[in-house]
């Protein structure tokens, strides 16, 4: 991905989303569009109009981490865009790579039978292991039962995103679609900043741009998002309505993954429906041995 493009986009569209109000500037009449000037920006950020102006062609090399912070100020980005924009920062330096452990990508990285058993060893909620590509890369029964749909693409790894824009089950799966691709496409555009060199990443954008106009229409909003905790809504092909909450950990054995739990409010409806899916999940794998052992 071409990090002056990006850097581009993200600040003009980060700038088009802040009103005069909201900066405390007054509005003006003559103003032929809703959000800042790069004047504006550059007067809140203490810079001249001729240097924010280069920053806004995608010139983020060698820039300070004051001027940085200023202009993140100045635009009212949250925790994830300001750390967005000194991902793109270092991007532009080179120095990304030298400042973030090595990523590996899906093909080559194996799960530890030590983590696996950890997975295992969580039985009341779906856990799983996913990198910031949204592949699924390492899962224990219930998460594999929970996301029975993803995996029934025979493409590996099974991957969310996919799931999500391609697959018309992921309508029913989502009960609030539109939300659940916000945050899809948040946590890609996230990962793009911190990794623009990732040809897993760019072969998987490439191909959600080309068959999903949403996925289209999202990818060029350049929203991006930490995603570490929350509470989401699904609906499951076998046990039905699931309100489970999340915790998502970065993982420090395995740079660039994050081990995600998903739980139920202890006595809920949703925590009978995920006692129903590991039964179900067990018959399943049950079935499956019975199947292979008479083969």
């Amino acid at each position: 991905m071409d990090n002056r493009s990006e850097v581009r986009e993200f600040l003009v569209s980060r700038r088009a989303r802040i009103s005069p109000g909201q900066a405390g500037l007054p509005a003006g009449s003559k103003r032929r569009v809703p959000g800042l000037r790069r004047s504006e920006v550059a007067s809140l950020a203490g810079v001249s109009i001729e240097y924010y102006s280069k920053l806004e062609r995608g010139a983020l090399a060698g820039v300070s981490p004051g001027v940085l912070n200023a202009v993140a100020r100045a635009l009212q980005l949250d925790d994830a865009e300001r750390a967005h924009l000194f991902d793109l920062a270092r991007a532009a330096d080179g120095s990304g790579a030298l400042m973030r452990p090595r990523r590996r990508t899906a093909r080559q990285w194996s799960v530890r039978p030590s983590l696996q058993w950890a997975l295992d060893a969580v039985t009341e909620g779906p856990a799983f292991v996913r990198n910031g590509r949204m592949d699924l890369l390492a899962a224990n029964r219930l998460a594999r039962a929970f996301y029975a749909d993803a995996y029934a693409d025979p493409q590996r790894p099974a991957n969310i995103a996919r799931f999500t824009f391609l697959d018309e089950k992921a309508y029913r799966f989502y009960p609030e679609w539109d939300l659940a691709a916000d945050i899809c496409v948040a946590i890609l555009r996230t990962e793009a900043g911190r990794d623009p060199h990732d040809k897993d990443l760019h072969d998987l954008v490439g191909e959600l741009s080309t068959r999903s106009e949403e996925f289209r229409s999202r990818w060029g909003a350049h929203n991006v998002r930490h995603h570490g905790t929350g509470v989401k809504k699904y609906r499951h092909h076998i046990v039905g309505d699931l309100t489970l909450a999340y915790e998502g950990l970065e993982m420090a054995a395995e740079p660039g993954l994050t081990l995600t739990i998903y739980t139920a409010e202890p006595g809920s409806p949703s925590a009978d429906a995920l006692r129903l899916l590991a039964s179900w999940a067990a018959s399943q794998e049950n079935d499956a041995g019975g199947q292979t052992g008479c083969g």
